[in-house]
């Protein structure tokens, strides 16, 4: 079993075999759709195995992100990408994730290029390029080819997510394609470009500030170095960061803040950052790819039917999967503060609100 171990005890992070959810009987379909409950109420993250991705695909993914990583600041900066326009490059120092939680942080150190998903995507839909927008392609061989390969591998991963969900939730397994049928999904391909060994960082400066992810799941590969950190916070007080690394051949899976209104927080979007990677005291490189699948963005993100009774009123009145993502990336990605954000900024601070807000 893979942990997230502190001085203070030991986080599990539990891993998750998801291969006999398309494959296995109905017993081991409920198997898994429990599993998945369990860590979605317990931690909010977990560590996924059988998800079917080929070595192969990972490696030819990596050498083309890290082709792409190599290339200096002028050419990489020629694929930025306008405010607003969550595709292509982001330079160091461009994001602070703590913003979007409505807190002030020092500028984060990763460096990221976004591709997505675009519209062109979904012939006979009139969607809206603001949000699904066109993806620059950097010059680089093999880029295009990798990256695409990996989207794919990761989506399918996102897709059977949302069908373990629905049957953990007693939906069944279909029921929130009707909020994902044309997802805004985006794949973030991140390397913590970290100034050299001996450098003085900035006070309070990280990797990547602490944040929660803003959509649905989130299906991350991630070097085995030292660096993401979750909060626990579940007994309502500012909690503990522990260290969790990836197991091997596993994927973590954490959810978003979607689906976390949507379970009315029932499930647990988690509050993670990333550190400056060190090992033995010394910055070390480290790499990622996040993929966010979002949602549809006219999709109303409110309280789920199986999770709103007498004792658990809806906590969050409704909002639209678009306008959520918008206010979030405000925040991280244009430099406003976000409002409204109070919930998940008190987990940091270790007062958490005593009742529901619905302009949340």
């Amino acid at each position: 079993m893979a942990t997230a171990e502190t001085r203070d005890g030991v986080l599990e992070v539990p891993v998750v075999d998801i291969g006999a959810f398309d494959d296995g009987t109905e017993a081991d379909r409920d198997a898994v759709a429990a599993a998945v409950d369990r860590a979605a109420r317990t931690v909010g993250f977990m560590q996924v195995v059988g998800h079917g991705i080929p070595q192969t695909t990972l490696d030819a993914f990596t050498a083309a992100t890290d082709a792409f990583f190599s290339r200096d600041l002028a050419e990489k900066s020629t694929y930025r990408c306008p405010p607003g326009v969550n595709r292509g490059y982001t330079p160091p120092k461009a994001e602070s994730l703590a913003n979007s939680l409505g807190l002030t942080s020092a500028a984060d150190l990763f460096e990221a290029f976004n591709i997505g998903a675009q519209a062109a995507d979904f012939p006979g839909l009139a969607l809206d390029e603001t949000d699904y927008g066109l993806n620059p392609w950097p010059d680089v061989p093999g880029f295009r080819a990798g990256v695409e390969a990996w989207f794919a591998a990761a989506q399918g991963v996102a897709r059977t997510m949302t069908r373990v969900f629905g049957r953990a939730l007693g939906l069944g397994e279909e029921y929130l394609a009707q909020f994902t049928s044309h997802s805004i999904d985006v794949l973030r391909m991140i390397n913590y470009r970290l100034p050299a060994a001996d450098a003085e960082l900035e006070p309070d400066q990280v990797g990547m500030g602490a944040h929660t992810d803003y959509g649905i799941v989130t299906v991350l590969w991630a070097d085995d170095v030292p660096g993401l950190e979750i909060l626990d916070d579940r007994a309502g007080t500012a909690g503990r960061w522990h260290p969790v690394r990836p197991a091997p051949g596993a994927l973590l899976v954490n959810l978003g803040d979607a689906l976390a209104r949507w379970t009315n927080d029932q499930w647990i979007s988690t509050m993670h950052r990333v550190a400056v990677p060190r090992i033995d005291g010394v910055l070390v490189p480290r790499r990622s790819a996040a993929f966010f699948h979002d949602g549809n963005p006219d999709a109303v993100i409110a309280p789920l039917p199986t999770c709103v009774d007498a004792t658990h009123p809806a906590r969050y009145g409704p909002v639209t999967v678009a306008a959520h993502l918008r206010a979030k990336l405000a925040g991280s990605r244009g430099g406003t503060l976000a409002e409204g954000a109070g919930r998940e900024a008190a987990r940091l601070t270790g007062s958490r609100p005593d009742t529901p807000h619905s302009s949340e």
